[in-house]
């Protein structure tokens, strides 16, 4: 497993967070959420006042906010100038913002070039599985195993409303679809399956059935 890559991509509520989780455990390996990242920027900028609609002035900013982001499959956390925010980013506000924050080219540029360091530095001691929107198109085009999740709108909204509190299937189907779209129409690294990614549909499976599937293909690739 020395120097592995596993990337995992996929929209939200395709079950990336925890597969990805699992398959690190089962492989020894570090573990990186590069959405938790753009959650963290967002979450700065909407503490400072600073006007989401605005991308120059998101671009001017987007260097300022220091992130301690963990590795740790089990528990990764992230911090931003020295405080945890790891509840704080999933918040409605952050979800609802994060899109119009991750678009701005100059956020994009930093964080792939921190996500690219991090996986620098665990592929010594392993490597690392990391997931995301564009980990097998952009932060990682050489890694030898991608994988693309995909699951139904209905099972994606079912899995959303069970993980959050206050909220109704129909709403999180209408908020993922927004967010899919603003994801997949950016025009920089929008959300794409990668050319020589395997595309695995999760809706019919269970987490143990998508990890073993994801091993399987690790298996086969290395």
């Amino acid at each position: 497993m020395s120097g592995l890559v596993v990337a995992m991509d996929g929209p939200s509520g395709s079950g990336k967070s925890s597969a990805s989780r699992g398959v690190a455990r089962a492989l020894g390996l570090r573990y990186l959420d590069t959405g938790a990242m753009y959650r963290a920027v967002t979450w700065w900028m909407l503490q400072r006042g600073v006007d989401l609609a605005d991308a120059a002035t998101i671009a001017a900013r987007a260097g300022e906010p220091a992130l301690t982001v963990g590795t740790d499959p089990d528990s990764p956390g992230i911090a931003v100038d020295g405080a945890d925010v790891s509840g704080p980013i999933r918040g409605s506000e952050v979800t609802g913002a994060v899109s119009a924050v991750s678009a701005v080219p100059e956020v994009r540029r930093r964080l792939v070039d921190l996500q690219r360091e991090i996986i620098a530095a665990a592929l010594p001691s392993g490597g690392i599985v990391v997931e995301g929107r564009d980990i097998g198109t952009v932060v990682a085009p050489d890694a030898p195993v991608k994988v693309y999740l995909t699951a139904s709108a209905e099972a994606r909204a079912v899995r959303r409303t069970a993980e959050l509190a206050g909220t109704t299937v129909e709403a999180q189907r209408a908020a993922m679809a927004r967010r899919d779209a603003l994801d997949s129409t950016r025009t920089i690294d929008p959300l794409a399956k990668a050319a020589d990614a395997v595309e695995l549909d999760t809706t019919p499976l269970d987490l143990d059935e998508v990890i073993a599937e994801v091993l399987r293909l690790v298996k086969e690739r290395t």
